[in-house]
């Protein structure tokens, strides 16, 4: 079970993007995550008639390492840390190291 997920509302915790929030896009295997409007590029993109690819200068998410992230809280209104308590039917859920409420998903 991962500390971060698909779907999770984050804040940038280090890097030119300091500060920021958005949701999580995607999860790579290699600790990197995908967040939307964080650590966008343009690209320089060939048309591709074949494919119906346009070319131009287009904006794109970059993975952003999962280590300069943390999971917002909405009800501190702060990033904070995430760990893992078992529930009483035996299931894992995540919870807020802060004050223990668990995480909306």
């Amino acid at each position: 079970m991962k500390k971060i997920r698909k779907g999770d509302e984050v804040v940038i915790i280090s890097g030119k993007d300091k500060g920021k929030r958005g949701m999580v896009l995607r999860c790579l295997d290699n600790g990197r995550i995908v967040i939307e409007g964080i650590n966008r590029i343009k690209k320089h993109q060939r048309p591709l008639p074949q494919k119906n690819i346009t070319g131009g200068i287009i904006d794109k998410n970059m993975p952003i390492q999962i280590a300069n992230v943390a999971l917002y809280n909405s009800v501190t209104q702060k990033a904070d840390r995430v760990t893992f308590k078992k529930l009483e039917d035996g299931r894992k859920a995540r919870v807020f190291r802060s004050n223990g409420e668990l995480v909306k998903v």
